[in-house]
């Protein structure tokens, strides 16, 4: 038995602003602006399932945006597109596959959604 749980408790994303980033995920995800900030800069974001995507915007050290960390799901990649879009997601690429798209978020940071199975579970 191990100390450690097969679990990811959260998903942490670099910062710039975290008032602003809060918002723009929130927007982005299809919630309500706010939320509580915790110790002046971390904001987790709850998800439907899963990890919550934690921003931090202490010792924000630029973007990364080498290769995405983590996707998003969808079950419309094209819809999600245009979400991003409307959302104002920079360098938006174009569906590659039929299944996925990377965008940045307004602190540069590399993202992805993708249309793909769920990993499986044990």
């Amino acid at each position: 038995m191990s100390a450690i749980e097969r679990e990811i408790g959260g998903v942490f994303v670099p910062v710039s602003d975290i008032e602003r980033a809060r918002d723009w995920y929130r927007g982005f995800l299809g919630m309500e602006p706010g939320g509580e900030i915790f110790f002046g800069h971390i904001h987790v974001v709850p998800m439907a399932e899963g990890s919550g995507l934690v921003l931090d915007s202490k010792g924000f050290a630029g973007p990364h945006d080498k290769k995405p960390a983590f996707h998003f799901n969808t079950s419309d990649v094209h819809a999600a597109r245009e979400q991003a879009m409307a959302a104002g997601a920079s360098e938006v690429g174009p569906v590659t596959d039929g299944v996925f798209f990377t965008f940045k978020d307004p602190d540069g940071n590399l993202l992805m959604v993708a249309d793909v199975p769920p990993a499986p579970r044990s």
